[in-house]
C-alpha cells in the first residue's frame, strides 16, 4: 500500500462543493509566479490533474473528489463519479475518451468527461488474495493502454502489477515484469517506447510497444515517483531524497542531476528540451531553463505537498495537500 506521497489520506466522502480560483499575476523569481490556494474542505488532498485543452481540465483526489473546469480554471465544479475511494490518476487518450483510477477501480468517460462510469473493478481474489492498487494509466492510441500499480497484503507490497488492454479498456490482462516492486508511474514516447518507475529505484523499459519490459539500471535505490520523456532519448525521473535522474540515450544510462533540495520529489514535467519543472513535498517547486543542468527553487508560499504538475503552452498547474491548486502564468 502506498505512502502519503502517492495516495491521499484515509478514504473519506467529500460533500458537494463549488470552487472558484482567481489567478492573478504576481512578482516571482523567473516569471509571473505561482498563485492560488486551498480549494474545498481541509484534509482533502488533490493527487492528479489533467487538461484536455486550454479550457477543459480536471483535478482529482481524496474521497473520490473530482473537480472540472470549462473556463481554464477560473471556476471548478464537483463531478460525482460514484466512488469514495482516493483517485490517483486521471488521463485522456483523446478529447472524448478518458480514464480515472481509484484504488482498484477504473472509471471511463466517452463524452469528454461530462459523465463517468465504472468500467472495471479488480478484486483481491483475482490475485491470490493480494489487494490491487492502480496508480498510473497511459495509452499509445485508441486501443492499446497500460496501468501500473502494486499488489499488497496489509501494508506490505508483495508484487508489481502491470495491466494491458488492446481493446480500449473493454478488457485488461496482466503482464508479467522482471521485478516484484511497487510500480508508480509510466510514460510513453510514441507507440513503441515506454518507461515505468517505482520503488527501490526501479525503471522498466519497453521498445516493442509494451509486449515485453526489461529492467534498466537507475543507479539509485530511492523510490521514483514520476517519469517524463521529451522524446525517445531524453527523459527524467524524480523521487526520494531530492533525486533527479536524467538520460540522453533512452535510459541505457541514467545520471544524477543535482537538486538544491533534499525533499521527496513527486512530479516532473519538461515543457521543451530546455524548460523543466519539478514539484514535491513541503511546497517545493524547482525550475530549470538550461535542460536540467541547474535547478532553481521557486516561491510558492505554501508548505503543502505538491503531488502533480501539468503544463500547456500558456499556463502551468500544481495540485497537492489540503485541496491546494496553484497556477503559473507563462
Amino acid at each position: 500500500m502506498r505512502s502519503k506521497e502517492i495516495c491521499g489520506a484515509a478514504r473519506v466522502t467529500c460533500a458537494a462543493l463549488l470552487l472558484s480560483v482567481v489567478c492573478a499575476a504576481g512578482a516571482r523569481a523567473q516569471g509571473a509566479g505561482w498563485v492560488g490556494g486551498r480549494q474545498g474542505r481541509a484534509g482533502k488532498d488533490l493527487n492528479a490533474i489533467y487538461f484536455a485543452d486550454s479550457k477543459r481540465g480536471w483535478v482529482a483526489g481524496d474521497g473520490g473528489l473530482v473537480l472540472h473546469t470549462e473556463d481554464g480554471g477560473r471556476t471548478w465544479t464537483r463531478q460525482n463519479i460514484g466512488t469514495d475511494e482516493n483517485v490517483d490518476d486521471i488521463y485522456f487518450r483523446d478529447r472524448e475518451d478518458g480514464y480515472l483510477l481509484a484504488v482498484n477501480q477504473i472509471f471511463t468517460t466517452e463524452d469528454g468527461g461530462q459523465t463517468w462510469k465504472l468500467s472495471a473493478r479488480f478484486l483481491a481474489e483475482t490475485f491470490g488474495g493480494a489487494q490491487p492498487e492502480l496508480y498510473s494509466v497511459r495509452f499509445t492510441g485508441k486501443k492499446r493502454g497500460w496501468i501500473v500499480g502494486s499488489l499488497s497484503r496489509g501494508d506490505t507490497v508483495v508484487d508489481s502489477l502491470v495491466l494491458h488492454t488492446t481493446d480500449g479498456g473493454a478488457s485488461w490482462q496482466r503482464q508479467r515484469v522482471p521485478v516484484a516492486d511497487e510500480l508508480i508511474h509510466l510514460d510513453f514516447d510514441g507507440d513503441k517506447r515506454g518507461w515505468i518507475v517505482g520503488s527501490a529505484g526501479r525503471i522498466l523499459h519497453t521498445s516493442d510497444g509494451g509486449e515485453t519490459w526489461a529492467l534498466q539500471t537507475s543507479g539509485t535505490n530511492a523510490t521514483l515517483y514520476h517519469v517524463d520523456f521529451q522524446d525517445g532519448d531524453h527523459g527524467w525521473a524524480v523521487g526520494e531524497r531530492g533525486t533527479i535522474l536524467h538520460t540522453e540515450d533512452g535510459g541505457a544510462t541514467w545520471r544524477v542531476a543535482g537538486a538544491p533540495v533534499r525533499s521527496t520529489l513527486l512530479s516532473v514535467w519538461f515543457v521543451n528540451k530546455e524548460e523543466g519543472w519539478v514539484a514535491g513535498r513541503g511546497g517545493v517547486i524547482l525550475r530549470s531553463d538550461d535542460g536540467g543542468q541547474t535547478w532553481l527553487q521557486q516561491e510558492t508560499s505554501t508548505r503543502q505537498n505538491l503531488y502533480a504538475l501539468f503544463f500547456d503552452k500558456k499556463a502551468g498547474w500544481a495540485v497537492g495537500g489540503d485541496g491546494l491548486v496553484l497556477r503559473y502564468e507563462r
